[in-house]
């Protein structure tokens, strides 16, 4: 199963980052929530993303901040070395794909919602 961080973690049930938690962990994936937020999703704390926490060994970023608020962030996000970042609708950014792309971490514009659901996560 692939770890994932999940950016932009929230205990708001409304939420799709909130979502990816719960389905994550139903497919049985490590999740890593990181946020701004405190509290927790899907039985795990959440990592106070202003702290830029150190995770070891994850495989996937799967990104719920908006590109607005992503370029502080960019060094932190490819310093947790992940196989990929998934840029959920809303999430889009050429600048930050191509960072990652030039640090050989492949990007995709898609859902892990829908990924998850249809198994090709």
């Amino acid at each position: 199963m692939k770890k994932t961080a999940i950016i932009g973690a929230t205990t708001n049930p409304a939420r799709y980052a909130y979502f990816a938690a719960e389905l994550l962990k139903e497919h049985g994936h490590e999740i890593v929530p990181i946020g701004i937020k405190k509290g927790e999703v899907a039985g795990e704390n959440i990592l106070d993303m202003r702290q830029k926490p150190h995770v070891e060994g994850i495989d996937t970023i799967t990104l719920y901040l908006g590109p607005q608020n992503q370029p502080e962030w960019y060094d932190y996000l490819l310093s947790l070395k992940p196989k990929r970042i998934i840029f959920n609708p809303g999430t889009e950014n050429r600048e930050l794909a191509e960072k990652a792309e030039q640090n050989n971490i492949e990007t995709l514009e898609a859902c892990t919602l829908v990924m998850l659901r249809v198994g090709n996560y």
